[in-house]
């Protein structure tokens, strides 16, 4: 019997239309809303960034300074919410307290059947501004310790910093994660962002569709790539050994997370943007040693597999030397990601069509039932 035209993982295939983002791996470059990552990541910021993804353009000068506004007003969390919160096992995986964070918030959002464009940009900014909060109360609750509350002297990097560590970060290490954040807050139809779109083209709400994100991002093919990626850093001896351990991974068959894309086939330019900094930053500490390891991995990966390093390999490392604890990685890769699902999801309701797919049945046909009793 012929089998339809069949893509593993829907490699290839268009499943709709968007304005929001371009991922063109002819180029090797990624466009928010036609501005190159590169542009955005040396002269925006991440809030512009925001604005952006969820209206369409740039700012004005008037027009950013009520958005930043409008952020630092709604950063708070309901106070049910953080006694909720405060409840939480404190061995719980962050993206599973942010998973439900996120849904206790929908209790407390007065518009969260709303699915006009006008209440979903409301519902965003206000996620946008609470995500740093929940992820920041949750984290110093598992430490046994109070929520620290926000800053409005602080930008959202910053804030988000000073919140998790209880520290004004250094400008250079703010900067660096504002960049970072730049660099996760878009990405095409990606796993996430595509089950974002799939919960909205039921007609569910906003939050519904953020919920059914993070818990698609939470696996490490996807946003938990960064917390492997840390982790396989951290069994390499030394530098001098790391390609010594790659090579013996290789052979095992282990997975080195951290490389490789399904779209960028000759780098991906996150992690050009991202690995300058990194390099910088671990000068500036004193901790060369990982920029180091780095180099010699991506030598022998680029060598023996073809493949470069995406994102979320330097991400890894920049993270950890900002002293940031692993488990908290792909929260804040949610941190940024916000923003493009939300303008995903507001894009999907603006010209929606429910998503229903075919498979392609090959399993058994035509089999005769027998009765229960004369199943011998």
């Amino acid at each position: 019997m012929k089998t339809e035209a069949y893509s593993p993982g829907l490699e290839g295939v268009i499943a709709g239309i968007t304005h929001i983002s371009n991922v063109d791996p002819d180029r090797n470059s990624l466009m928010y809303r036609g501005y190159d990552i590169c542009d955005l990541s040396e002269q925006s910021t991440f809030e512009e960034v925001a604005f952006l993804l969820l209206k369409g353009k740039l700012p004005t000068a008037q027009e950013f300074d009520a958005f930043k506004q409008e952020l630092i007003q709604e950063r708070a969390l309901p106070q049910q919410v953080l006694e909720t919160l405060k409840s939480f096992p404190k061995d719980a995986h962050p993206m599973d307290t942010l998973r439900t964070g996120a849904a206790l918030l929908a209790l407390h959002d007065s518009e969260v059947t709303d699915n006009s464009t006008e209440a979903n940009i409301r519902k965003a900014i206000r996620l946008t501004a609470k995500f740093p909060t929940l992820i920041g109360a949750t984290h110093r609750f598992a430490q046994g310790q109070q929520p620290i509350a926000p800053d409005a002297s602080l930008n959202l990097a910053d804030n988000f910093l000073y919140m998790l560590t209880g520290q004004k970060p250094d400008p250079f290490v703010g900067k660096i994660m504002d960049v970072s954040l730049i660099c996760y807050a878009e990405h095409g139809f990606n796993a996430s962002t595509f089950s974002a779109r799939v919960t909205a083209s039921t007609l569910s709400d906003l939050h519904s569709a953020i919920v059914s994100a993070i818990g698609t991002l939470k696996g490490p093919l996807h946003g938990g790539a960064n917390e492997e990626a840390m982790k396989m850093l951290l069994e390499v001896p030394s530098v001098d050994q790391a390609e010594a351990y790659i090579k013996d991974a290789l052979a095992t068959k282990k997975k080195i997370m951290g490389f490789g894309h399904r779209e960028y086939k000759t780098g991906d330019p996150r992690a050009s943007i991202l690995k300058a900094y990194g390099r910088e930053l671990g000068e500036r500490l004193g901790q060369p040693q990982w920029s180091a390891m780095a180099d010699i991995i991506e030598d022998t990966m680029l060598r023996e597999k073809g493949l470069h390093p995406n994102v979320d390999f330097p991400t890894a490392y920049i993270y950890y030397m900002m002293g940031l604890p692993i488990n908290i990685y792909t929260p804040i890769f949610a941190v940024a990601r916000i923003t493009g699902w939300s303008a995903n999801v507001i894009e999907q309701l603006e010209n929606n069509r429910l998503f229903r797919p075919k498979a392609a049945y090959e399993g058994p046909r035509h089999r005769d039932y027998t009765p229960l009793a004369n199943r011998g």
